[in-house]
């Protein structure tokens, strides 16, 4: 596969995974674009939190749903899907994160690759 594929495969991920949360009205809803970095362990990192379990779940499985519809592609591994307070899908090129807010506000992820381009989407804040 060319990087072009790669880069146009994750780019249609990251646009499934953001319609997704959207979809379930996730909150703060942001991506940080890891590419440049030679650290960095994947293409994107997607962000997000929700007020309740019930939401986190419900925010996993539309993501989940909207990806596969739309890139045929399912997930590598998930975490967290159990207590639902930081539910990890990884997609190989893109990593979402969705958590209860205070678990997001203790880790700070965003923080963790402050030299990432990040992107801002329109969420239920």
């Amino acid at each position: 596969m060319t990087k072009k594929k790669e880069r146009d495969s994750a780019e249609q991920i990251l646009a499934q995974v953001v319609a997704g949360m959207q979809e379930k009205k996730a909150k703060n809803i942001v991506s940080l674009n890891l590419r440049s970095l030679s650290q960095a362990v994947t293409q994107y990192f997607v962000i997000c939190h929700a007020s309740s379990k019930t939401q986190i779940g419900a925010i996993y499985n539309s993501v989940e749903e909207f990806v596969m519809k739309n890139c045929d592609t399912k997930p590598l591994h998930c975490e967290g899907v159990q207590n639902s307070e930081w539910i990890l899908i990884d997609y190989f090129d893109v990593v979402v994160h969705v958590f209860q807010e205070d678990t997001r506000n203790f880790y700070k992820i965003e923080n963790l690759w402050a030299d990432a381009p990040l992107t801002r989407y329109k969420s239920d804040d």
